[in-house]
């Protein structure tokens, strides 16, 4: 027997046609690439995006065709979340950071028929735009009068005058909602980037998940913030999301230096903000550096990496700004856990509190975890026992796109997507990521956690940033080392930090050894690039081999 209630798909367009309806004076504020501030409402967006909508029709692209962004986060990059994909298409997302090698890859790899760019990355599609065929239409997300003489693109048009003269009346078709919806290649820190295809029903499901009390805890009364990149993950589904609640959007475009974003969060009464940590320590440094304070922010959630516990007591001791540590994935759209209280907590000492926060966290409902062995036997709950992380659910990735299907299958023959991060799980649930598995250091038949050792690092006040990675050691395999980035006139020796770690974890877990580097290499989402660092320690050996 079937329930008797009315069937309707789960599109991306029905999160705008409710913005619009029931928030449509509900504000977004963007700082240009011009340099100003932008405002508008989710009644402008809807429009605009019919009118982005038309204009694909007018190309002849087809359902299912990709319309590929390369863009800062802004109100003409959140038109086309919502005018490409609510038309059928395919939102492929492209991070900038990226060599222009491996984005005309990524390009030809999804097939991509329109390919819009903010200015900046113009010198981006002049590299590019000989070596894509498939691409038909180059646009740039400028007004007409922006567009420069000679860019050497061929039909090249400004975004304003090509969508300015479509009609903005448009009827959002219904069709299947596993549909493919957008697209997004991971990093490729190793080998070709992978291709993630999402699609209107797991980010609808998503956007809703993200939403819930327990986890960005959104409403029409907040002002968000995504500092994370439109182009990386879809901003943790945080546009999505926004246009399901109304709250108020405020973009920072490309100016994402600590003073810039600090004066945005102060100016737009920004309440919640998303971020990687290497924003953050931005963020933080400026604010202590003119004595700042937050005036309406209260909660941040930062992902992408894990979060030193020294920022997260920065931000909650010093500023009275609640962080929620995040953990995903680009194949999880990407939200996976997230480091919320339960009940029983609330009434623990706050150093017990701060056990659990610290932890990548709780499962969010529409994602199962396990950790496994190394013959895929699961293990217990226990917080202590280290094993291979496991995950499935409505969002998360099945196969790659053009690609093979990396899931793994249990004794039930459900499929479970392999992370690559080793972590443990504890008996209520909190999950921590110990290591990626490709960073673990064994030094005597034991693990050693190299986010432990960072960690410990980056609490010391001379800290800007630091990465762990094991040495070959004769007797012990590996012993790690820790590299260094100084904060801006600090000092410290090799022995001050050394003696840091002391009481902080067990002896043979202390670092053999410091390296201080000008920076740490970090890769196109703001993550540590352990790869690169090798490369740049190739020479290095331990003391006293």
């Amino acid at each position: 027997m079937l329930g008797l209630m009315q069937s309707q798909p789960l599109l991306i367009s029905s999160l705008i046609a409710f913005a619009e309806r029931h928030h449509g004076d509900g504000e977004i504020v963007s700082r240009r690439v011009e340099g100003d501030i932008h405002r508008y409402t989710y009644r402008d967006l809807a429009r605009r995006s019919r009118q982005l909508a038309n204009a694909l029709d007018g190309l002849g692209l087809e359902r299912g065709d990709r319309v590929a962004s390369i863009a800062w986060n802004g109100y003409r990059h959140m038109e086309m979340y919502f005018g490409v994909s609510g038309s059928g298409r395919v939102l492929h997302t492209i991070n900038p950071r990226l060599h222009p090698e491996q984005i005309a890859w990524i390009v030809n790899h999804a097939e991509d028929r329109v390919l819009c760019f903010d200015m900046t990355f113009l010198p981006i599609a002049q590299a590019i735009h000989a070596k894509c065929p498939t691409v038909k239409q180059w646009v740039a997300l400028c007004d007409a009068d922006q567009l420069p003489q000679d860019s050497g693109i061929p039909g090249l048009v400004s975004y304003e005058e090509w969508i300015g003269g479509a009609s903005d009346q448009y009827a959002w078709p219904e069709f299947d909602e596993n549909t493919a919806s957008s697209l997004c290649y991971t990093s490729g820190t190793t080998g070709n980037p992978k291709g993630a295809l999402y699609s209107h029903r797991s980010t609808v499901l998503h956007a809703y998940a993200a939403a819930l009390p327990d986890v960005m805890c959104l409403s029409a009364r907040d002002a968000v913030l995504p500092v994370v990149p439109m182009f990386h993950v879809n901003a943790w589904g945080l546009p999505y999301s926004a246009a399901l609640t109304g709250c108020k959007v405020v973009f920072p475009g490309p100016a994402l230096d600590g003073k810039s974003v600090y004066e945005l969060i102060e100016a737009e009464g920004v309440t919640f903000a998303a971020g990687v940590p290497t924003v953050w320590q931005m963020l933080l440094n400026h604010v202590g550096s003119v004595g700042g304070k937050f005036r309406t922010l209260n909660r941040t959630v930062i992902g992408g990496s894990a979060c030193p516990p020294a920022m997260i007591t920065a931000f909650q001791e010093g500023y009275g700004v609640t962080v929620l540590h995040a953990w995903g994935m680009t194949e999880m759209s990407p939200l996976g856990t997230l480091a919320s209280l339960k009940n029983k907590h609330l009434d623990l000492p706050e150093a017990e509190r701060m056990h659990w926060l610290q932890k990548q966290g709780r499962a969010i409902f529409g994602v199962d975890m396990k950790i496994v062995d190394g013959e895929g036997r699961e293990l217990p709950w226990d917080g202590k026992t280290f094993g291979d992380l496991m995950v499935r659910g409505p969002w998360v990735l099945d196969s790659y796109y053009r690609g093979s299907s990396p899931l793994v299958k249990d004794e039930h023959g459900h499929g479970w997507f392999p992370t690559g991060d080793v972590a443990t799980i504890d008996a209520d649930g909190f999950m921590q990521i110990t290591d990626r598995s490709k960073d673990v250091i064994k030094s005597g038949g034991e693990w050693i956690s190299s986010i432990d050792i960072e960690n410990i690092a980056m609490a010391h006040p001379a800290v800007a940033m630091a990465a762990c990675i094991g040495m070959p050691h004769p007797k012990w395999d590996e012993r790690p080392i820790v590299a260094v980035a100084l904060k801006p006139g600090a000092q410290l020796t090799r022995e001050e930090l050394l003696a840091f770690y002391e009481g902080k974890t067990a002896k043979w877990q202390i670092p053999d050894d410091v390296v201080f580097v000008d920076a740490i290499p970090l890769g196109a989402t703001g993550k540590m690039l352990k790869t690169r660092l090798r490369e740049q320690l190739a020479d290095y050996r331990l003391p006293g081999l």
